[in-house]
């Protein structure tokens, strides 16, 4: 599957968003292409500061596939930039490949303010590809930022 194409899915899976949270999607595609998991930013509906896009998917991945923890020859597809503790969990899930969309100079780990994937005490970093429809992806943060502001006004 082309790259544009797994993140045209985490675009699909941010459009699921539930109210109130970051609009940040992600997806785990397996060796063959099939889609394992999907997953939304969190942290707001669950009250859990570890719900991100990235972790819930690639929990789910490894739910999916059945054979422990591992998802070499996996691709997590994102459409911002992962932060240091999704990149982490990227890294230590065995995903060969990341594949994002916008992205994210105050939190990212991926080259923005850290480069936690290709830090080369990792074994196994996977494949780091930015910047795939990172306009379109990047679209959707400040609508969501200019809402929370505005109620936040109103506090």
């Amino acid at each position: 599957m082309r790259d544009e194409a797994l993140v045209r899915l985490a675009l699909a899976a941010a459009a699921q968003s539930p109210p109130g949270e970051v609009p940040v999607g992600a997806v785990v595609v397996g060796p063959d292409g099939a889609v394992l998991a999907r997953a939304t930013n969190r942290r707001e509906a669950e009250g859990d500061p570890l719900a991100h896009a990235e972790v819930l998917a690639l929990r789910a991945a490894a739910r999916a596939l059945g054979d422990g923890w591992r998802l070499s020859e996996c691709t997590l597809a994102v459409t911002l930039e992962p932060c240091v503790m999704c990149a982490g969990a990227a890294v230590l899930a065995r995903v060969s490949r990341v594949v994002f969309g916008a992205w994210s100079p105050k939190t990212g780990a991926c080259g923005s303010i850290a480069d936690v994937i290709r830090d080369p005490a990792h074994p196994s970093a996977p494949e780091v590809v930015g910047g795939v429809l990172a306009a379109e992806c990047a679209a959707l943060l400040p609508a969501f930022f200019a809402d929370r502001r505005g109620h936040d006004s109103v506090k």
